[in-house]
């Protein structure tokens, strides 16, 4: 068989025609393969959603327990009319997933979001051997390079030990699902964290469907406010300026994005510090897991598409751009999930 026929781009998004499936698609269908819960993957409306265990927890607390799920474990196999499908680790945020399909001898994979850089809640990303590689380019720039988390996570310290010290309650601004999970994660035990109730419900969710994670403590006016900031608040950039944070005893804000390794991008923030921390692969982890994975051809999308083809493309490696446009960025994106 042509090897372009097994999945192809639609309105809908990536659509798998011999299986009559859709995976992540933007608009609803009546079956849906998921990669993870994260909003612009996981969409209200469709039929049937197919995804690991912990996104099928995540996406029924999201979009109503009422939506038919079916869950597979990782490395197991489904097969629809003789495509077989498989989830594999991505790194991302809880319950991510790679989706390999395999047709006759002929293997895709769809990465989704992903990183390679492991942390304590999101699983260790698995490279996957293919003929085709559909990969985000949300970073596929020289100028994202993260620095190793270890050390982001000590610049937060010091930021915190410093707001301590000077009478100031440190939030860390981040998105609910992901991100303030693996930051959580990294405060030592012997420092309190405090959460905004976004946070704190999603955490039931994913403590409930199996991940073991340190105790947190939900913010309100029962906690006494220099209780609060003796630790670290998780809390979504939503609750910049509203009642919630000036409710605050002198809080401090930082955004964790992987946005923030550009200083211009620190200055148009609304929050008063930024720590560059991503959920998703920079530029020399994404260039490792393009040649490493064997794929003779890389379809690109979601970033900097039509950057990244040239620069593939002057590597002798066949590409297809399977969104237009390419990545530019506003104010907008800095308070999104990366």
């Amino acid at each position: 068989m042509n090897a372009t026929t097994l999945l192809t781009y639609t309105t809908k998004g990536l659509y798998c025609p011999i299986a009559d499936v859709y995976i992540d698609p933007h608009k609803s269908v009546t079956r849906a393969i998921i990669t993870h819960g994260h909003s612009d993957h996981a969409i209200m409306g469709h039929r049937h959603y197919l995804c690991t265990p912990m996104t099928g927890s995540i996406i029924k607390f999201r979009l109503g327990s009422f939506i038919q799920v079916q869950t597979i474990p990782f490395g197991e196999s489904i097969y629809i009319n003789q495509v077989q499908f498989s989830f594999h680790p991505a790194g991302h945020i809880p319950g991510s997933a790679q989706i390999r399909v395999e047709y006759k001898g002929e293997v895709w994979v769809v990465t989704g979001d992903y990183k390679t850089e492991v942390d304590q809640v999101s699983g260790t990303f698995e490279l996957i051997q293919c003929n085709t590689l559909i990969t985000e380019t949300t970073f596929a720039l020289p100028i994202y390079q993260w620095k190793p988390q270890s050390i982001i996570i000590e610049e937060i310290l010091s930021w915190y030990q410093d707001n301590l010290v000077n009478g100031k309650t440190s939030v860390i601004l981040a998105y609910a699902l992901g991100k303030s999970q693996r930051i959580i994660e990294f405060v030592p035990k012997d420092i309190p964290v405090y959460t905004h109730g976004t946070v704190d419900n999603t955490n039931d969710v994913i403590r409930a469907a199996g991940l073991n994670m340190r105790s947190s403590i939900k913010v309100s006016s029962r906690i006494n406010k220099k209780d609060i900031q003796k630790g670290i608040t998780i809390a979504p950039s939503s609750v910049l300026n509203t009642p919630w944070m000036r409710a605050l005893q002198s809080p401090v804000t930082a955004t964790a994005s992987g946005w923030m390794t550009l200083n211009n991008n620190r200055k148009k923030q609304a929050a008063d510090y930024g720590f560059a921390l991503s959920d998703h692969v920079d530029w020399n982890a994404l260039n490792k897991v393009v040649f490493a994975c064997g794929a003779e051809k890389i379809w690109l999308t979601h970033g900097y598409t039509h950057d990244y083809s040239r620069w593939l493309e002057s590597k002798g490696k066949s590409t297809y751009c399977i969104e237009g446009g390419n990545k530019t960025i506003d104010s907008t994106e800095l308070n999104e999930e990366d």
